[in-house]
């Protein structure tokens, strides 16, 4: 019991729950925002007064392709809003605190006499040894 109250309390799954419920609340703004403002507005360009309207008809089954606008529409809207909000300033961050890759090094030790060579050497400056592809890096 104790190893599930430990998998429970652990941070990671704490903040995904949260994240999820900010995400699902999040939603139904968005989709407000969607069905009631900007719909209409882009409905009234097109001459049709609410995109949840718009259905065909084969074969007495309805097609309701003016909800999927409608989702469409959120969709896109809240993929702009992680975007803008959460992928690109968390990029930034991370660039500003990010380290930068070590460099190669330029020297290594000869295997024979353990003196610093630079790395592309054939031949060792100190001890002579010829230095196989091998024993090169």
């Amino acid at each position: 019991m104790s190893g599930f109250k430990t998998f429970l309390l652990r941070g990671s799954l704490v903040d995904v729950a949260v994240g999820i419920v900010i995400g699902v609340a999040f939603t139904g703004v968005v989709q407000g925002l969607v069905k009631d403002l900007i719909t209409p507005l882009l409905a009234a360009v097109g001459g049709q007064p609410n995109f949840s309207e718009l259905v065909f008809t084969v074969n007495r089954s309805r097609f309701l392709y003016g909800d999927f606008i409608n989702a469409l529409i959120s969709f896109v809207i809240i993929a702009a809003v992680l975007y803008f909000l959460v992928v690109s300033p968390y990029a930034r961050l991370k660039a500003v605190f990010e380290k930068p890759p070590a460099p190669e090094p330029a020297t290594r030790p000869c295997p024979y006499c353990l003196s610093q060579i630079p790395t592309a050497a054939r031949r060792c400056a100190f001890c002579t040894a010829d230095l196989t592809a091998s024993e090169a890096r």
